[in-house]
């Protein structure tokens, strides 16, 4: 298969015509790689259960892992899951945007998009030519993020190229994304509102909106042998770089105390900006230190992330280290997302 690429420009009547080609590619049971303002997305019909089978195959994507299907507006969700008030009420505090909500599904949803599943993850994203793409297909658009299942999350066209190229129809360049990590998942259709998997409408955005959420036990532990993912990247490893990834759970102090004595050639470290002059100072070559941004700013870490992952399997780093991130707000999601890309391989470490 040879992958057609395409660029967005800032030429609407251009871009029409490849969102219109992108849309015939879909209805067609083909595969399309499309920016949206979290990650970019590997998109099929929704309807279409051989569609969704392209999907898995082309990721290599275990067929228990549900997908995603995206939507052009919040009332489109009628047509494919039994909408409850808390949807609609979800939907005006946060839609279009990086929100998932689970509920039942209807029968026009095959078992493949849902992974065997009895319900389905709907959301709208914010990105004008994700949901114009949507709406020239005429079906939803059932879609995971646009890797090579394991790896980071693609925040660039360059990104799907590098794992997709040859796999997938055509890859639409949007630039990169805004968002850069995935979006939150709330499943609904339990005793109470359940976070899934954190992201940029954080939990206590959520919690302020309903009063109380339930935190999933999958987003900081890892599920055992056995255990049915309930959403997308809650079972299997993700993110992961090539390279071991250890995370320090202490101070920022505690932190760079610790890994100032593991500096040595192919050994890198993920830090904010405040830190590289120091480490450099303590003997790492500078292209081993990569920042995430000022150390207030956690929406530049969180766009900054899966890059970074990437950059370091280029570079053919043999050790990584990086901070364990907090969990409230934001940073949870960051959390959620890197100790997956760890293996959950964390040391604690206090000063003496």
């Amino acid at each position: 298969m040879i992958t057609e690429t395409a660029v967005l420009t800032a030429n609407n009547e251009e871009n029409e015509k490849i969102l219109s080609r992108a849309a015939e590619i879909i209805r067609s049971g083909g595969l399309v790689a499309f920016p949206t303002e979290t990650v970019y997305g590997l998109g099929a019909s929704a309807l279409d259960a051989d569609a969704a089978a392209k999907i898995y195959a082309a990721k290599g994507r275990p067929s228990d892992n549900p997908l995603i299907i995206h939507l052009a507006k919040a009332s489109d969700a009628a047509k494919y899951a039994y909408v409850t008030d808390a949807y609609e009420k979800l939907a005006g505090a946060f839609m279009p945007g990086p929100l998932t909500v689970i509920m039942k599904k209807k029968e026009n949803i095959p078992d493949t998009v849902t992974g065997g599943l009895d319900s389905v993850a709907v959301r709208v994203p914010s990105n004008p030519a994700a949901r114009r793409l949507i709406e020239l297909a005429g079906v939803p658009i059932a879609a995971p993020s646009a890797n090579l299942s394991g790896k980071p999350s693609p925040t660039s066209a360059a990104h799907v190229t590098e794992d997709l190229n040859g796999r997938v129809d055509m890859i639409i360049d949007g630039g990169s994304t805004q968002i850069g990590l995935e979006s939150t998942i709330i499943k609904l259709d339990c005793e109470k509102p359940t976070l899934l998997r954190p992201g940029r409408v954080t939990l206590e955005q959520l919690t302020d909106l309903f009063g109380e959420v339930a935190l999933d036990k999958a987003v900081t532990q890892k599920l055992t042998f056995g255990e049915r993912p309930l959403a997308p990247g809650m079972k299997y490893r993700h993110y992961a770089p090539s390279a071991p990834l250890t995370l320090v759970d202490g101070t920022d102090e505690d932190f760079i105390g610790y890994v100032i004595g593991k500096s040595g050639d192919g050994v890198a470290v993920i830090a904010c900006d405040e830190d590289k002059e120091r480490l450099i100072n303590a003997g790492f070559m500078p292209e081993n230190v990569l920042t995430l941004g000022a150390r207030a700013d956690v929406v530049s870490h969180a766009a900054s992330l899966f890059a970074l992952l990437r950059t370091c399997d280029e570079r053919n780093f043999t050790n990584l280290y990086a901070k364990l991130p907090a969990r409230e707000g934001l940073s949870l999601a960051l959390y959620n997302r890197i100790i997956k890309a760890a293996g959950y391989n964390v040391i604690t470490v206090t000063r003496k």
